[in-house]
């Protein structure tokens, strides 16, 4: 023991560097061992899913998985198999596997899309808005737009799960827990923006659409990686030296909030007996037809020049309310009256925290808007954090367009939210 000792004084670089390096492995090891218990548990979990009997006459359900394998630096795909697909196959889904190979494809592989149960997005941000572009082009929408929507996060931004997920730090469990959300078949509906162009088809997102120069700034916030932390502030920092202030005209259209209508009921009514049918039909062809002049109510819009250093139209996917009695989206217009050393602090704060409205701003609620920007406009929009040239564009609230999974404790939390 004391030649032990010795040698550890007498060589205590070496051993400061082992005991470091030794630490280090015991840390990386045990946080394996506790990713592979959280997988055997959740296989766990989904196997009962698998084990219950069905009626021999009833199919099993078909489960279309949009895989972008290029999400989260290319590891997508390995996390997909790894902590997600050996939950699918074991809760008695029919699996259907789709991946992408280049950007867009995903709204291609929609339009040729056939029936299926549900339809899960394997990614992040970027693969879900390619999904419900696709989706909602389809020329029969209408029945496709109903199909339950699941989501497994795999991408390096993922706006939804924060929405329908518990927040977690772990990612295996935040991934286990997204797929047996989807076993669990608790859903949420969700609202949608149809941003549409003068030319091209529309595009839409559950996010948002922002424009102006923190988002042109947070984009090249990668470029900086030398610069480790300090990557964000840099980048913002050098976006001031291009060019200050930085303003952003145009001219806003909108019409305010719409009444929420109410919810149609999931299961139909039973049709009536043929002989009511009948009579109904013969009552309604020898009455007399009455003339019923159906009034349309203008729509009241609201026209407003604004100079603003950055615009964002929201969805209140976020701060989700199933009980609220309006459907609008969030338009906030931040003041263009900022210094330099406010445009680098509250650059950080957007980089967290995109959907921020810092105090100075204006807040508008609207259900619909039209974006005229001046000819010769350059720069990008930022489309769930997918970029797109700036034009012109009408932007359309969806209320409640599509339904996506959540875990049952988060759509608890909702309603009882909403109850107090």
């Amino acid at each position: 023991m004391a030649r032990v000792l010795a040698a550890l004084r007498n060589h205590w670089k070496k051993s400061t560097v082992g005991a470091c390096l030794l630490g280090w492995g015991g840390h990386w090891l045990y946080g394996r061992h506790c990713d592979n218990l959280l997988r055997r548990a959740a296989c766990q979990e989904a196997q009962a899913f698998g084990n219950e009997l069905i009626p021999a006459t009833m199919p099993l359900k078909k489960a279309t998985v949009f895989l972008n394998p290029a999400a989260c630096k290319g590891k997508a795909r390995n996390l997909f198999e790894k902590n997600a697909a050996p939950i699918l196959h074991l809760s008695g889904l029919d699996v259907t596997v789709v991946k992408t190979d280049y950007e867009g494809q995903a709204k291609k592989l929609l339009e040729l899309m056939e029936n299926t149960d549900l339809i899960i997005i394997a990614g992040g941000d970027g693969t879900v808005q390619e999904v419900i572009t696709g989706l909602l082009r389809r020329a029969d929408e209408a029945a496709f737009s109903k199909i339950p929507i699941g989501f497994i996060p795999l991408g390096k931004t993922c706006t939804l799960s924060h929405t329908l997920y518990p927040e977690t730090t772990n990612q295996v469990q935040h991934i286990t827990n997204a797929t047996l959300a989807i076993l669990k078949g608790e859903t949420v509906p969700l609202d949608v923006l149809q941003i549409k162009g003068e030319k091209e088809q529309p595009v839409f997102a559950v996010s948002s659409l922002r424009w102006g120069s923190y988002r042109d700034a947070g984009v090249k916030v990668s470029k900086y990686w030398y610069l480790g932390p300090l990557k964000t502030k840099a980048a913002h920092f050098f976006s001031t030296l291009k060019e200050w202030p930085q303003k952003h005209e145009a001219a806003l259209m909108y019409v305010g909030p719409t009444e929420r209508p109410p919810e149609e009921p999931e299961e139909k009514p039973s049709r009536p007996p043929l002989y009511v049918r009948l009579y109904r039909r013969l009552r309604l062809y020898w009455s007399s037809p009455k003339e019923t002049t159906q009034e349309v109510t203008p729509q009241d819009w609201e026209e407003l020049k604004l100079s603003t250093i950055e615009l964002s139209i929201a969805t209140r996917n976020r701060q989700l309310d199933l009980t609220r009695t309006e459907d609008f989206m969030d338009i906030c217009i931040e003041a263009d009256t900022v210094s330099k050393g406010q445009f680098v602090h509250r650059g950080s704060q957007k980089m967290r925290d995109p959907h921020t409205c810092p105090e100075g701003s204006q807040c508008i609620q609207a259900s619909r808007c039209i974006l005229q920007l001046p000819e010769g406009t350059e720069g990008s929009f930022g489309i769930d954090n997918e970029e797109y040239e700036a034009m012109p564009v009408e932007v359309k609230l969806l209320p409640r367009k599509l339904r996506f999974f959540c875990d049952p404790r988060v759509r608890q939390q909702m309603l009882h939210a909403a109850v107090q």
